[in-house]
């Protein structure tokens, strides 16, 4: 009987973050990257480490067959910060011991930091809900992460900070105008990581409860006028959420299949699997 692969999930939201999740009605980062894992490599075991709560892993990257990244609302730079740097250390031990890595908005940046890439806070500030016009650059058309994706895509997304530069055995694959590196591969020492800016792993009900435990930074922020807004436009998310067939909501929210279908919108996931995992674990 085969031996299930194994595979440790790093959610670095602190607990108070975790808690405003669970008061909007909203999944921890780490259970949608479970339900992503598990739709797509049934059978797989998989460890959650809370890194901003408990200094100690469940067991170093050599003991995983793969590591994945959630997002994460610390900033990768504040380096003065410990929950910060003990996740850039487990994200260096990763290419040291070859165990490939894939992550989503923080884990694109913590896939460049760790080999020596450089983020910084996006000067147009909070790109949030949809990424828009996501293409793939020359490389990115060749990638075997995007086989079986369109050219140019929308994605759910929330994030402040960006890859401003990519570490050497980076390879930039995907761009947008709001954000230049959407998606990248890392190669460094033994390991490779797979990193996207935008998240695979939401639907739209997800991304509306986002956006209402956001809501008291993007009223600030000029997203929606008042609470009232906000709400009538997470109500239209949740309802074609449920329905996806409404035309007259997939016209107004400008959202087309590369969202809704989960087979394409976790196209770059499943290529992971396929194309790095399941070949290495075969080899040993």
């Amino acid at each position: 009987m085969e031996t299930a692969l194994r595979f440790l999930i790093i959610d670095g939201y602190p607990k108070a973050s975790r808690e405003e999740f669970d008061a909007v009605g909203m999944k921890h980062a780490w259970r949608l990257y479970a339900e992503m894992l598990l739709k797509h490599l049934p059978g797989a075991r998989y460890e959650v480490w809370f890194p901003s709560d408990d200094p100690v892993p469940p067991a170093g990257p050599e003991h995983y067959d793969g590591v994945l990244w959630t997002g994460c609302n610390l900033t990768i730079y504040h380096t003065h910060d410990e929950r910060v740097t003990r996740q850039i250390e487990y994200a260096r031990r990763c290419y040291e011991a070859g165990t490939p890595a894939f992550g989503t908005c923080w884990g694109i940046q913590m896939g460049a930091v760790a080999a020596g890439g450089r983020v910084e806070a996006n000067p147009r500030g909070r790109e949030m809900g949809l990424a828009r016009k996501i293409r793939l650059t020359p490389e990115g058309l060749r990638h075997p992460m995007y086989e079986g994706k369109p050219p140019v895509f929308n994605a759910f997304i929330s994030h402040l900070d960006h890859v401003t530069a990519l570490p050497a055995g980076g390879v930039h694959l995907a761009t947008n105008d709001f954000t230049p590196v959407q998606a990248i591969e890392v190669r460094h020492g033994k390991g490779v990581f797979w990193g996207l800016q935008y998240h695979p792993e939401y639907d739209l009900h997800e991304m509306a409860r986002l956006i209402v435990a956001r809501a008291n930074k993007l009223i600030p922020e000029g997203f929606f006028r008042n609470y009232e807004e906000l709400e009538a436009y997470v109500e239209r998310l949740e309802t074609l959420h449920a329905d996806p067939g409404r035309k007259d909501l997939r016209w107004q929210l400008d959202i087309d299949d590369d969202v809704l279908d989960e087979r394409i919108r976790q196209t770059e996931f499943r290529n992971w699997i396929h194309k790095i995992v399941l070949p290495r674990a075969a080899e040993r």
